[in-house]
């Protein structure tokens, strides 16, 4: 598949299906904990991927890696879950806008709220804060694997978010993640099918087998 089929399949799902599949595939990339400041905000991109660490004697800065972004990726910061000081705010959620890009997820906080809801720039993150990040943290490096929570991401990997949360899919296993949360997503849609038709619910569902549309399948990892 193509970066636009892949774009174009992910918009048609949510986070819960896919988080079944990743269930289903033995396979982790459910976040916990990362939620959109508006939960009509939607983000699916490749990760571009930014890791902070402690500043010390040596100095340095949050960063001014966002001209390095492409166009459409999800910036994918790893702020190890920090809630004293925030690595994005209105320049960043600005200058990303203009740029195409897909959104923000973060591991830790965001400021400047009003600016990203005002125009409609996706973040997601573990809350918000006004206190800066600046003389606190510096950025290490970018493109490299960071942690959102106990979730690795890769430089490349898929994400998905919306007013759930959000899931990262590896990008080796993205064809069979999408396969199978396709096949959770359709089975479903036939049990609210059928139950809005006057059906019996538990009857629906015990003959769809919705109980065990997530359960981990035969030689699956794990």
């Amino acid at each position: 598949m193509t970066d636009d089929d892949i774009k174009a399949l992910l918009a048609t799902m949510t986070t819960a299906g896919v988080s079944d599949a990743l269930d289903r595939l033995g396979r982790g990339g459910a976040v916990p904990g990362l939620l959109p400041f508006d939960p009509a905000f939607r983000i699916v991109g490749r990760a571009f991927t930014g890791r902070y660490e402690p500043v010390d004697e040596a100095g340095g800065t949050v960063g001014d890696f966002v001209d390095d972004v492409p166009e459409g990726a999800v910036v994918v910061l790893d702020n190890q879950g920090r809630l004293d000081c925030t690595v994005w705010g209105d320049i960043l959620t600005a200058a990303a806008d203009r740029r195409g890009i897909a959104g923000t997820v973060i591991d830790g906080v965001c400021r400047d709220v009003a600016a990203s809801l005002r125009i409609g720039y996706p973040v997601f993150t573990r809350g918000r804060s006004m206190r800066t990040g600046k003389d606190r943290v510096r950025l290490a490096a970018t493109g490299v694997p960071v942690m959102l929570g106990d979730v690795r991401v890769e430089p490349g990997d898929w994400l998905l978010g919306d007013a759930d949360g959000v899931v990262v899919i590896a990008a080796a296993h993205t064809a069979e993640v999408l396969e199978t949360a396709a096949a959770i997503e359709a089975a479903e849609a036939r049990i609210r099918e059928r139950a809005a038709a006057g059906e019996r619910l538990d009857a629906v569902r015990a003959d769809i087998g919705y109980h065990g549309l997530q359960a981990r399948a035969a030689g699956s990892l794990g």
